[in-house]
């Protein structure tokens, strides 16, 4: 028997490479051997399964430093008795996917991947495919989102036809075995070494070929329709919440199994409220003469009025928080605040009596009565005396 080759001297590198270095000698060697490059070549088989076993030592770090020490012997625990088995011990499907989408085009590697090396097969044999998830947005009113709803929409979809029970064939006949593939679903090409797994071209994986299609359907085992469903719209939702109706979405084909309707809710903007998360914030205006003499006031609130006690002198924009007063947790546990603002409100249309009042108000009046326009007259003053004293 031949001496094995050092794996180093295979890949063209020396022992002092890094993991990137051998990854891409690997790469480059691959592209060349490769057996669907050489068709018919056993020299190529042989090279490409040789590189393939020094890459499989030489890209572990652990297997790498038991070749360093110890050679061939120091790895021959790592494939067992039997030696190096391409299509057991071949763990790096990554580095494969690559030099095959370069052969059979973008996307196509991981497919072969999975059917050379063991990866689960994704062809199909007389199997159905599950129908397509969909998505519906929904416009709903806040009232809604405070209070949850029932909604009833029509949504057009496909559904599984009724005529065939969604096999596809003509009530009364059936689908005849695939002849091209023997009802397996896939077919194989290539041969000796490097053989591969493709799903079926004549029936598409299915094993199986309509040749008296349902004419309902025209054989594909669904038709499209308007579908009403009612949606249960829980409280405490918000703009972008989702709803999962698990099977209400596209039927499947064959009798696959349906997909999933998923309901993306946006909830209209109110006049009233204004929503942060589960606070809500809301602007009351009250009389000029209430906010400056104190009193009560009422508020509204998503469960009703309230009532909020404004203190003498109370000024406008002032905002009051009642706690528990906001949306409910769309997790049914508890509400949020509601933020109330006050702000005064200056009379307008006044008759002759009214004008009087206010007239004598005024004149009964200090500037000890308005702290504000006090303090804003200092300012003003502060300014321009500053102004004088860098102008002169």
């Amino acid at each position: 028997m031949a001496a094995k080759k050092d794996y180093y001297e295979l890949l063209g590198v020396s022992r002092e490479v890094s993991e990137d270095e051998i990854k891409k000698a690997y790469r480059k060697l691959a592209m060349k051997h490769h057996p669907d490059q050489n068709r018919g070549d056993k020299d190529a088989e042989t090279k490409f399964k040789e590189l393939s076993e020094a890459y499989e030592v030489l890209s572990d770090q652990n297997k790498r430093q038991q070749y360093d020490r110890f050679g061939h012997d120091g790895v021959k625990s790592a494939f067992g008795p039997g030696g190096f088995d391409f299509s057991r011990d071949f763990t790096h499907t990554a580095d494969i996917e690559d030099i095959l989408e370069n052969f059979f085009g973008g996307g196509g590697g991981g497919r072969f991947v999975d059917e050379i090396f063991g990866g689960g097969s994704r062809t199909r044999s007389q199997s159905s495919d599950r129908g397509a998830d969909l998505r519906f947005d929904l416009e709903i009113d806040f009232e809604e989102a405070v209070f949850g709803s029932e909604r009833e929409v029509a949504l057009p979809m496909a559904a599984e036809c009724t005529s065939c029970g969604g096999n596809g064939t003509k009530p009364g006949t059936r689908a005849e075995t695939c002849r091209h593939c023997s009802g397996r679903g896939y077919a194989l090409s290539g041969g000796g070494f490097f053989q591969v797994r493709q799903t079926c071209p004549v029936c598409g994986g299915q094993g199986t070929m309509i040749t008296d299609p349902c004419e309902a359907c025209n054989g594909t085992g669904r038709v499209k329709q308007r579908k009403r469903l009612t949606l249960k719209i829980p409280k405490g939702v918000e703009t972008g919440s989702r709803l999962r109706l698990t099977g209400r979405g596209e039927g499947g084909v064959r009798g696959g199994k349906a997909g999933d309707l998923y309901v993306v809710l946006h909830v209209r903007e109110h006049e009233l409220f204004q929503r942060q998360g589960d606070d809500l914030y809301c602007q009351v205006p009250v009389p000029f003469e209430t906010a400056a003499l104190g009193g009560e006031i009422q508020v509204p609130t998503v469960e009703g009025f309230a009532r909020l006690k404004l203190s003498p002198g109370t000024e406008t924009g002032k905002t009051f928080r009642l706690k528990g007063k906001g949306m409910p947790g769309l997790d049914r546990h508890g509400h949020g605040d509601l933020h109330v603002q006050v702000l005064a409100e200056v009379p307008v249309k006044l008759n002759t009596k009214q004008k009087q009042l206010l007239k004598d108000f005024q004149d009964s009046g200090s500037p000890s009565n308005y702290p504000e326009m006090k303090r804003f007259t200092k300012l003003t003053e502060k300014f321009f005396d500053r102004k004088a004293a860098i102008q002169k």
